[in-house]
């Protein structure tokens, strides 16, 4: 049997990658921002992978072997430490959406169960890091998932998604009707777009891996464009649906469960347990997924002298060391952080990347057949940012302040660990006029 994977597999990767938590946890912050409008900022945020895709694939027709994305930039700028920093913020982003998938299966377990507290303390946040502890556990036992199994779980998710959005949308249509939220036009939906980009986080992942892919010459492009379209439709009618259904009052106060919540209506509880278990199992499968595509990112990184060589771990062949650090990094995250706080980081940190890409690609512009593309990706993506940023400074001041304190944070780990050989040189040198001044 071929090991390479053809374009329904890789298809099916891609809408995995997407589909596989972030609706489940990413809708009810969307819907708090935009409203019954939300479908449009799943389109906004589309059109914007889209455009991203479109980048991606351009530049990579353009190198005579397979690179990464991270390769991109070091091939067409030259610089080590630009690329290295890409890296970096691939893999913080990781960490982001792995947090935000272990939120949101806190919350639906927690929900599903009906016990939210113990003596006093919430459980949601216990649950979500054991959560993040386990799939780390079994990916340093090196269990994973195989490529078929991964093939049926995603067909289920959206099988079990496209019930809950085609029945929802039959339901509301014979119920009072489906709003569409037009009279509610204004930034709301931009915003919103900003905030629900991590959900459209995945198909890069195919990027990656295209030594797997069969012809991928054709195979890579069709993938790519087929699967950001098929989850932007999925996410329109599952947005419609929610916000229709729960009503912003209760998405509100159950951000992290609300298509559960929306399911009750047509469905009964029957729904409410089918999306919760939907939820569970497809946020689970996002996390160890996820970090297994991380921990190996993590090592190719490591190899590079890009990330900090005590990361390896030649003596095992699993990658061992950055399972743990991403692990812990996680649960940390989900265990502390607010489910705004960490959409938002996520979503900041792939907006940051696919629009940097794009305007890669629109510095390579003389090679393609169009530059609007890649130019309306990174002025979407820079428009989005700003936006983003506003609304938290605005609105949630105590979100603000915590992305912003990560994001300093993150870029000054980064600035440091690449410019540490021009500073432990200039150390040297100022040990050397120490040493010279105590001599004389």
């Amino acid at each position: 049997m071929s090991d390479t994977v053809g374009l329904p597999e890789a298809v099916s990767m891609a809408i995995g990658g997407m589909v596989g938590g972030g609706i489940f946890a990413v809708l009810g912050v969307v819907a708090g921002a935009a409203g019954t409008l939300s479908w449009a900022a799943f389109v906004v945020a589309g059109l914007l992978a889209l455009a991203a895709g479109y980048s991606f694939l351009r530049l990579n027709s353009l190198l005579s072997e397979q690179m990464s994305p991270i390769g991109y930039v070091q091939q067409f700028t030259g610089n080590t430490t630009l690329s290295g920093i890409v890296g970096w913020t691939f893999v913080f982003g990781y960490v982001g959406t792995m947090a935000m998938y272990a939120y949101a299966f806190g919350g639906y377990f927690t929900e599903l169960v009906g016990v939210t507290s113990l003596v006093g303390f919430s459980l949601r946040p216990v649950v979500s890091a054991l959560m993040v502890a386990g799939f780390v556990g079994l990916n340093v036992l090196g269990a994973h998932a195989s490529g078929r199994t991964e093939d049926v779980l995603v067909g289920l998710k959206v099988a079990i998604l496209l019930l809950f959005g085609l029945g929802g949308i039959w339901y509301g249509t014979t119920h009072g009707g489906i709003s569409l939220g037009f009279g509610n036009l204004g930034a709301g939906p931009v915003i919103a777009a900003a905030v629900s980009f991590v959900a459209f986080e995945g198909w890069e992942l195919l990027f990656f891996d295209q030594e797997s892919i069969e012809n991928p010459s054709e195979t890579l492009p069709r993938a790519v464009y087929v699967s950001i379209v098929g989850a932007t439709v999925l996410y329109i009618l599952v947005a419609l649906v929610t916000t229709n259904l729960a009503g912003l009052d209760a998405i509100q106060q159950h951000a992290e469960t609300a298509l559960a919540i929306a399911a009750r209506p047509f469905l009964g509880q029957v729904g409410f347990v089918l999306i919760s278990l939907a939820a569970l199992f497809s946020t689970g499968s996002a996390i160890n997924a996820t970090l297994f595509s991380s921990a190996r990112l993590s090592n190719r990184l490591v190899t590079n002298d890009l990330l900090p060589s005590r990361l390896r771990d030649e003596s095992r062949d699993e990658p061992v060391r950055p399972l743990l650090v991403l692990g812990a990094l996680s649960a940390g995250f989900t265990f502390l952080g607010s489910l705004d706080a960490i959409s938002s980081f996520a979503s900041l940190a792939f907006i940051s990347i696919f629009g940097g890409l794009c305007l890669l690609a629109f510095r390579q512009r003389e090679n393609f057949q169009t530059a609007v593309i890649p130019a309306v990706g990174a002025l979407g993506a820079a428009a989005s940012v700003a936006a983003l940023l506003w609304h938290l400074y605005t609105a949630e001041q105590g979100t603000f302040w915590t992305v912003l304190a990560l994001a300093v944070a993150v870029i000054s780990v980064e600035l440091l660990y690449f410019e540490r050989d021009e500073l432990a040189e200039d150390a040297r040198a100022l040990e050397h006029e120490l040493h010279d001044v105590e001599k004389h």
